[in-house]
């Protein structure tokens, strides 16, 4: 099993020496990914696509080495191919023929062929001949160059023949690495969801910011946002998850402002807190899931006089896309189903909010504001690596249970996205596995048999020792982590 994965268009278009140090970042990122499926996939670098060879063994790992490469940036398209040693154009049709025997009965097709090297013969002639070749040997319905129902893709470069089986499309953007990091402000909902994925695909490093509003539940939540999409399109690198406990900043708010300014204030209170701690971090932007005049606090008006808190540059992604856009995006990327149930907490804080503030009547509400309680905030705030982050100190003194070896009876629920759990089902001989998807266990797991011992599984643990965690401290004691060798 073979691809050819092909750069981003603007990393086509770089200097040699960019596009060098892109595509090599690239072959780092996909090594890293690719390697932790097995060590005998082979990544090779070339000045204008990289080679991926799987060995026919891990055959049965296809769906996951597509995976990575959908989701890796730097991408434009990636091509299954089978690879032959060629030197004739009786010896491509030869490779070609068997391949597209079943697929071209009762259709049109056109035969495309891209060649680099020196040959006998010119990519026409290629395409002339192998074209006339499938269309005598197979019952096609001819031959179509303007609209054909099926293309035969060739690739010849010097003796190798790819024989394109199938093409994707990829992430495009820039690799990760390449690129400065950003803080994210998410908040789990579909917006922040959708603009933290569009900051990873354009390349760029993010770290992301949680202002804590809704308690230890709205935080388990939007961790698990987070942490799948970091597992899905960054995991090539190491980023931050930092939490602000805003509870008292919101509380302030609520006594101190007018009702019809909560809004912006809050806003600019959130921009002031996520400067501190971009600072901190030494990053130059910040992202939100910001769109406009989507709500109240989102008008050119209010946007402007938000921004004004901070020198930071702060990008929105989001800023000219419409909702259901925005929805359609989340449901491509799998965060539709968890973004849908986290309440929006920001949008419930004013009745009638202002769609214009003005900067004397809003210095006029923030002079009443006591400050020190965002300090306080920004002191309290919490920075976890993404893939180790934790809730609080358990409530009580009992170690999560790590299970490796199952007993007699216990039940596994695994708990992975369905796109994940698709692809690489968990099958077990002595053991039954329910599937119970993350976003859905919180209120499906009370109502399961207290009698019955369950380990949760997620393949790396780490969402399942945080689910599992949460569910402890809930009183539940008949759950573990299963975390198999």
């Amino acid at each position: 099993m073979n691809y050819l994965v092909k750069y981003s268009p603007e990393i086509t278009i770089k200097s040699r020496p960019v596009r060098t140090r892109f595509a090599k970042q690239l072959r780092t990122n996909l090594a890293k990914l690719l390697l932790r499926l097995s060590e005998e996939i082979q990544i090779k670098g070339n000045w204008d696509y990289v080679g991926v060879e799987v060995p026919a063994t891990l055959n049965h790992l296809q769906p996951q080495v597509e995976q990575v490469l959908a989701s890796t940036q730097g991408i434009c398209f990636y091509e299954r191919v089978q690879v032959f040693k060629v030197n004739t154009l009786d010896e491509i049709l030869l490779h070609t023929l068997p391949i597209f025997q079943n697929r071209l009965i009762g259709k049109t097709f056109a035969v495309r062929c891209r060649r680099i090297g020196k040959h006998d013969f010119t990519s026409m002639d290629v395409e002339k001949f192998v074209g006339s070749g499938l269309n005598t040997n197979i019952k096609t319905a001819g031959v179509s160059l303007s609209n054909p129902e099926a293309l035969v893709k060739l690739e010849i470069r010097k003796d190798k023949l790819f024989v394109v089986e199938e093409n994707f499309p990829g992430l495009s953007g820039f690799p990760l690495g390449t690129l400065d990091g950003v803080l994210s402000l998410i908040s789990g909902g579909f917006d922040s969801s959708v603009s933290s994925y569009m900051s990873m695909k354009r390349g760029l490093k993010t770290h992301f910011c949680f202002f804590n509003l809704g308690g230890r539940e709205h935080e388990i939540a939007v961790k698990e946002v987070a942490l799948y999409l970091w597992m899905r399109f960054g995991s090539t690198h190491t980023v931050s998850f930092i939490t602000v406990p805003f509870e008292e900043v919101v509380a302030e708010i609520l006594k101190k402002v007018d009702n019809s300014q909560m809004g912006v204030v809050l806003k600019r209170m959130m921009l002031r807190a996520a400067t501190q701690v971009a600072q901190r971090m030494k990053l130059e932007a910040m992202v939100t899931g910001e769109s406009v005049a989507q709500v109240s606090s989102q008008t050119l008006a209010n946007l402007a006089i938000i921004d004004k808190v901070t020198d930071i540059l702060i990008l929105r992604p989001l800023a000219m896309m419409e909702k259901q856009e925005i929805v359609d995006i989340a449901r491509v990327i799998g965060t539709e189903e968890f973004s849908a149930v986290i309440p929006e907490y920001c949008g419930v804080i004013s009745n009638k909010p202002t769609t214009r503030a003005r900067m004397p009547r809003l210095k006029a509400q923030e002079d009443r504001f006591d400050f020190s309680v965002l300090d306080k905030a920004v002191a309290g705030s919490v920075k976890e690596r993404i893939d180790k982050i934790q809730l609080d100190t358990r409530k009580d003194n009992n170690e999560l249970r790590i299970v490796q070896a199952l007993s007699a009876g216990e039940v596994v629920l695994d708990i992975r996205h369905p796109d994940e759990e698709e692809r690489d089902p968990l099958k077990l001989e002595d053991n039954s596995v329910e599937k119970v998807p993350f976003y859905k266990l919180n209120s499906v797991f009370p109502g399961l048999p207290p009698e019955i011992s369950y380990s949760l599984y997620c393949g790396k643990g780490i969402m399942s020792k945080l689910h599992a965690s949460y569910l402890m401290d809930q009183g539940f004691a008949n759950v573990g982590v299963y975390l198999p060798e």
